[in-house]
């Protein structure tokens, strides 16, 4: 009984010895691989060269667990051949202050590596947060309006389309839209200064186009002469009924009104292309059931070969169905222009629909 057991020892300790050892010699060739690479004294090599000698470590104890036991099988009173542990003991105690330093290093890499994680998480984060500011997935409820909303992000990693919707007086709303030209961080920059002035113009001046105007002298100080910005902005008033809009050379917007589609078309040029630019607003009767369909180029000019989605297929969908809820009127347009599509569409499409109820 002694004897088969302290073979099935041995016979486990040698096929333990032969795993660590074969790790050991893969981490071996790692370890010079490394040390090649990036130089004796790195951080990665040290490490790997730490993770080989474990191994090795580990082989001899199980070599001497394995020698050990397969003797004292057959040999009596071999206790004594235990003592052969002492070897990998004193390994142990050799390299133990090597141990030690190199598990805090390891440490301190995988900290390392859990930051580089968490910065690359962030940086993937940060697009999609700055996207919510500029076109927010959730508009506020205002009293008396239905409010559709719909953002499609374009091919870039930031965004240059954005929309508002705000009150600015007792019975008084703006809806706002815009899209800085280009792509990346410094257009996506661009329209979160502009979107959040024009607020504070907006609510500074009863007529949009004097916000357009003090927002523009503003812009074009900048220095960004590469940039430009296409913005529309509409304030509703309950008590007049009526709407009054401004276009800095945007996209016309469409008004269903008295059973028809009209186009608010620009009332100035865009902004940051002259600071001394005038700009003019229009006033127009606002009923009970009117929508107003404010959107970015992104879906304009959706492309099939040649042929552009085009404002008048815009038009044509709000005249199709004018008693769809503002909500059913973004998707059925987004959907719309990805039919129509045939090759991807680079640009940010952000579309917005306001009904007086």
């Amino acid at each position: 009984m002694r004897l088969s057991l302290l073979l099935v020892v041995a016979a486990a300790c040698a096929i333990a010895a032969g795993v660590w050892l074969r790790s050991a010699l893969r981490l071996n060739v790692v370890a010079g691989r490394t040390e090649r690479q990036f130089g004796r004294t790195s951080d990665a090599a040290t490490v790997a060269r730490s993770a080989f000698r474990k191994d090795v470590h580990s082989a001899i104890l199980y070599g001497v667990l394995a020698v050990a036991a397969g003797v004292g099988s057959y040999v009596d009173d071999a206790g004594w051949l235990f003592a052969l542990v002492l070897v990998p003991v004193a390994v142990s105690i050799g390299f133990g202050r090597d141990f030690v330093r190199d598990s805090r290093l390891a440490e301190s890499r995988f900290a390392l590596e859990r930051r580089a994680e968490e910065i690359l998480s962030q940086e993937d984060l940060a697009p999609r947060r700055w996207a919510e500011r500029l076109a927010p997935e959730h508009l506020p409820d205002v009293a008396g309006f239905e409010i559709g909303r719909v953002y499609q992000p374009g091919t870039g990693l930031m965004a240059g389309d954005f929309y508002d919707l705000f009150p600015v007086g007792p019975s008084r709303v703006a809806a706002v839209i815009g899209d800085v030209t280009g792509h990346g961080i410094e257009p996506s920059i661009t329209a979160f200064q502009a979107k959040y002035l024009l607020r504070v113009f907006l609510l500074q001046y009863r007529d949009p186009a004097q916000a357009l105007e003090e927002l523009n002298v503003i812009m074009s100080g900048l220095g960004r002469n590469e940039e430009m910005i296409s913005l529309c902005v509409v304030v509703f008033d309950l008590e007049a009924e009526t709407l009054r809009y401004a276009s800095a050379g945007h996209p016309p917007a469409w008004l269903w009104h008295e059973r028809d589609v009209r186009p608010l078309r620009a009332t100035g040029p865009l902004l940051m292309l002259d600071p001394r630019a005038m700009f003019h607003s229009r006033e127009l009767p606002l009923d009970l059931g009117d929508m107003v369909l404010l959107y970015t180029d992104g879906l304009s000019e959706s492309r099939a070969g040649d042929q552009l989605f085009g404002e008048e297929r815009i038009a044509n969908t709000l005249r199709r169905d004018p008693g769809a809820s503002p909500a059913v009127m973004v998707k059925s347009l987004l959907e719309a222009a990805r039919d129509f599509a045939r090759e991807p569409n680079d640009d940010d499409i952000a579309i917005l629909a306001i009904r007086r109820g």
